[in-house]
């Protein structure tokens, strides 16, 4: 059996998803497209059953190519359609449920967030509502899990409605409006607490101080958390893996190929061998914020927060080509830039996509980056971190300004739906984060491992002290930077937290460390976002933008030499 769920964004759909699947799903882009759409497989009267979730949409006549692969995916058949409709936005939402009916497939219709629309008084006639659309209704709270095994059993008595045609969009709407009028009653209620807390956090006055204190509290906390996890448990670990590991290759193995497996340095972070800093890296550096980062932002998703910052910032996101969305991946992007540049696949144009993606690789430091940064600047105050940050602000939109107006193409609008305030269900939290997780490590490590091998032909070569030569007289001479520094800008290509950490046995003063951090962050992908940039925009869109990360980490540390150390 194949089951396709349907429905607008933000309806709960992915929740339902996760409920009707286990862990094991796979997450793939529609041919042809970068648009992601997610399988799984359930259990149907003890019969085995697909369950694929394409993106939300909120039509079936597309107006943008996630719309555009939905369709197909809707166009290419089904036994069952599952559309999932929010309860607390009946009208709106059943636009699409007569799109549906129209195709004459078997479907069942689930009302989610039933919960909420009880709490605001909407009282929705199940057995009316099933007799105008002529399919089966349940009614479901998906992050609790009620309501899901009615809809298992209602899934083998999906029912083909009587056939229907509607002439134009205009006969449609008004269909909806006696549908909703014939089995919907609202009753006043007066706005619980909640509610105007809903109301208040999309409010600039109230809103963007209550943004920056979730952040601040959000990010706060995933670094503590990495670091406590590196310092107690995994630094531990790999002390004893990597004497381990140097030990039984040193006895097996010699010359070049012992370099490339386990370094030349006793180091296992600066080794660059395969098996000592190609699984330090990803493992013991950048998985232990990762982590408690990916679980952080399936809270604020469940919640219903994410979504009221996209609506804070879209002012903002405008005067840089883009609209409040992009800054969804930009938030993924401080935890890493490989799941952020992925997830620049929501928004609609190629120009958007390009510029968030620039912008977030020039100047969006990871998790990992921003934890060593602050440890680095920390003993200096908190004056130099935030000239860091400001910095880095500022050329975000300063960049964003100036390319949204060089760059062709089209930067469209984009229609956010709210949802209300709700409690994220544990069960669905830790499938996301394994998700997440398991998928960032399938896309990461074999880019690190890629990335440290050819830094190994480099070093070995001779090509990391030729560059290191040519870029000298710009470290010292524009950056006022000692020319041990050089060596630093080669190892961000591997890892720039790596190299930001290098920058600390170099006795620099803490204008130069301002200057060399700003400079890391902007100056150059890792070799890991490199990858995935290649892979998303293209080689032509990527050495656009390794250009444009070059030329303005050369203008904004050369400025910030000469007002900081010069």
């Amino acid at each position: 059996m194949k089951i396709i769920l349907m429905g607008n964004p933000n309806v709960g759909k992915s929740v339902v998803f996760s409920r009707l699947t286990g862990i094991e799903v796979i997450s793939s882009n529609y041919p042809g497209t970068t648009v992601e759409y997610t399988k799984g497989k359930t259990t149907i009267m003890g019969e085995s059953a697909e369950v694929i979730d394409p993106p939300g949409v909120y039509s079936l006549e597309p107006s943008c190519r996630a719309e555009e692969a939905t369709k197909e995916i809707f166009e290419e058949g089904a036994d069952v359609v599952v559309d999932v409709v929010d309860a607390t936005n009946l009208e709106r939402n059943l636009n699409l449920t007569l799109q549906i009916l129209e195709r004459g497939l078997p479907t069942v219709v689930v009302l989610n967030l039933w919960d909420v629309a009880s709490r605001t008084g909407i009282n929705i006639d199940l057995e009316s509502l099933e007799r105008e659309l002529g399919v089966p209704v349940v009614t479901a709270v998906a992050v609790s899990g009620q309501g899901i095994r009615e809809l298992v059993e209602a899934i083998p008595k999906a029912r083909v409605p009587p056939p229907v045609r509607f002439e134009s969009s205009d006969q449609r709407w008004a269909m909806v409006g006696e549908i909703v009028e014939r089995s919907q009653r609202v009753v006043h209620k007066h706005p619980t607490l909640l509610e105007k807390l809903e109301e208040a956090t999309i409010k600039p006055l109230f809103g963007i101080p209550f943004g920056l204190l979730v952040l601040y509290l959000s990010f706060t906390g995933v670094i503590k958390l990495g670091e406590f996890l590196i310092g107690h448990v995994l630094d531990p670990i790999f002390a004893v893996y990597g004497s381990f590991v140097t030990e039984v290759v040193g006895q097996h193995t010699s010359g070049v190929l012992r370099d490339i497996l386990i370094g030349s340095s006793p180091e296992i972070e600066t080794s660059f061998g395969l098996l000592t800093t190609g699984l330090y890296v990803p493992l013991g550096m950048v998985m232990p914020f990762v982590i408690p980062f990916y679980i952080v932002l399936g809270i604020l998703e469940d919640v219903g927060y994410l979504p009221r910052i996209s609506v804070l910032v879209d002012a903002l996101m405008h005067r840089v080509g883009l609209h409040g969305a992009a800054i969804v991946p930009c938030i993924l992007g401080l935890g890493c830039n490989v799941p952020g540049v992925m997830a620049t696949r929501v928004l609609e144009s190629p120009k958007q996509r390009y510029l968030a993606a620039t912008l977030m690789a020039v100047s969006v430091p990871c998790a990992a980056q921003n934890a060593m940064i602050w440890g680095l600047l920390g003993p200096f105050g908190l004056r130099y971190i935030a000239i860091v940050y400001g910095t880095l602000f500022l050329v975000f939109i300063t960049a964003g300004f100036i390319l949204s107006r060089i760059i062709g193409g089209e930067s469209p609008e984009i229609f956010l739906e709210i949802p209300p305030y709700r409690l994220p269900d544990s069960e669905a939290l830790f499938k996301k984060t394994y998700l997440r997780s398991k998928y960032f490590l399938k896309e990461a490590v074999p880019y690190v491992l890629l990335g440290v091998f050819l830094m190994n032909v480099l070093f070995i070569t001779g090509v990391v002290d030729i560059v290191g030569s040519l870029a000298q007289p710009v470290v010292t001479g524009l950056f006022g930077l000692p020319k041990d520094a050089a060596a630093t800008m080669i190892v961000g290509f591997l890892r720039k937290d790596v190299a930001v950490g290098m920058l600390a046995p170099l006795g620099m003063t803490a204008g130069q460390l301002v200057v060399a951090s700003v400079v890391l962050a902007m100056y150059f992908p890792c070799v890991a976002t490199f990858a995935v940039f290649m892979k998303e925009l293209g080689l032509r869109n990527t050495a656009k933008s390794a250009l444009i990360m070059i030329i303005s980490a050369t203008i904004v540390g050369t400025l910030l030499h000469a007002i900081l150390v010069a």
